[in-house]
């Protein structure tokens, strides 16, 4: 009688190993049915695709007409001055409800609208997401320019984004281009992926939306490209989506077509100050594109005076603003032969997205 406690004892550990064993091997068999479909549902695009063009633009352009330029990442309408976001050291996944996803969209579109641009870049456009409530932004946003030609090209496209928690679930999202000119043609520019197996599954698959502009009266065309290039790679990433950047714009130069890069570098610039806006202790910090890897007469385009991005390490607003953390990683790379008569971001206090907008102004030299 005196051994019955041990055996109590002995059977109780028996179970709790048992179900702690239940336990890892269930875990085990979840994130290797996890791995297994997001493997099976993996983005994988092709080098190069053509992308449907829809909507009709009546204005045509030729040599020696000048247009506007608008660029802008709207941070899928989730990003507006209430949220932080915890891959930049907030706290927040979901960052909006769906009554304020639809609000920043309305503020985006009569910004857009209100300016009036012959082209936009639109980064960070959510088609099919669950941290925007599944609205398609781009069809939201096409509805409102009328007369525009639109292109979307997806560069982030997971079935389940599992990190963190609560986990970020479906994304589909991409780069959006609306130009008031005929577009003959739109190709999505598959660029590198900086990562391997298995975090390659759950991150984007960057591009370039490449759309083409004919001229009036000639065999050159203005050459249109969106874009969105790396932020959280260790810079090998960054590097290569430049060089590849600066190599198709090196071929569109040598044709002597019109060409305008545009959009969220994530980089500087090496020719922009912004010393006014220092990198602070544990924040993110933008790398530098030297423009030295772009062959030929290429003009760099950023407005100082303007950050076009904060940090989202915490909301904006009610914070104070003097001390906050602010970027210049938005503008555009211009060929040699278009006049520039003035790039400038709009300061509109970061309310409906972390980004500004970024208007250029050029003229096609004869």
């Amino acid at each position: 009688m005196k051994k019955q406690p041990n055996k109590r004892k002995h059977r109780f550990i028996r179970f709790f190993f048992r179900l702690l064993g239940t336990i890892v091997l269930a875990v085990i068999l979840l994130a290797a049915g996890l791995l297994a479909f997001l493997s099976l549902t993996e983005f994988k695009p092709a080098e190069q695709e053509t992308t449907e063009i829809t909507g009709k633009a009546k204005k045509t352009l030729a040599a020696g007409d000048s247009l506007s330029i608008l660029t802008w990442n709207i941070g899928y309408g989730a990003l507006g001055d209430n949220a932080d976001f915890f891959m930049d050291g907030g706290k927040m996944v979901r960052t909006a409800d769906v009554e304020r996803i639809n609000s920043n969209l309305e503020e985006i579109v009569t910004e857009i609208l209100s300016v009036k641009p012959d082209v936009v870049f639109l980064q960070e456009t959510d088609s099919n997401s669950a941290r925007s409530y599944y609205v398609d932004e781009y069809a939201y946003i096409q509805d409102d320019l009328e007369r525009y030609c639109a292109s979307f090209a997806p560069n982030f496209k997971v079935a389940f984004l599992p990190y963190p928690i609560p986990p970020i679930g479906k994304v589909e999202s991409g780069l959006a281009t609306f130009s008031a000119f005929n577009v003959t043609d739109a190709q999505r520019v598959q660029l590198p992926v900086p990562f391997t197996w298995p975090m390659r599954m759950a991150n984007l698959k960057r591009c370039l939306l490449v759309s083409r502009v004919p001229i009036k009266g000639s065999s050159k065309e203005l050459v249109l490209v969106n874009l969105h290039l790396e932020a959280y790679d260790d810079g090998e990433g960054k590097r290569a989506q430049t060089k590849m950047l600066a190599d198709l714009l090196a071929v569109e130069a040598q044709k002597g077509n019109y060409v305008v890069a545009g959009g969220d570098f994530n980089q500087i610039f090496s020719s922009v100050d912004a010393s006014a806006y220092p990198v602070q202790k544990g924040n993110w910090k933008a790398n530098t594109i030297e423009e030295s890897v772009f062959s030929g007469d290429w003009q760099f385009l950023m407005d100082p005076t303007v950050p076009s991005c904060r940090s989202l390490y915490r909301p904006y607003a009610g914070t104070d603003k003097a001390s906050f953390q602010y970027y210049l990683i938005d503008g555009f790379i211009v060929s040699g032969n278009c006049t520039i008569s003035s790039c400038k971001a709009e300061d509109l206090g970061f309310t409906a997205s972390d980004h500004n907008p970024v208007i250029l102004q050029i003229r096609l030299e004869k």
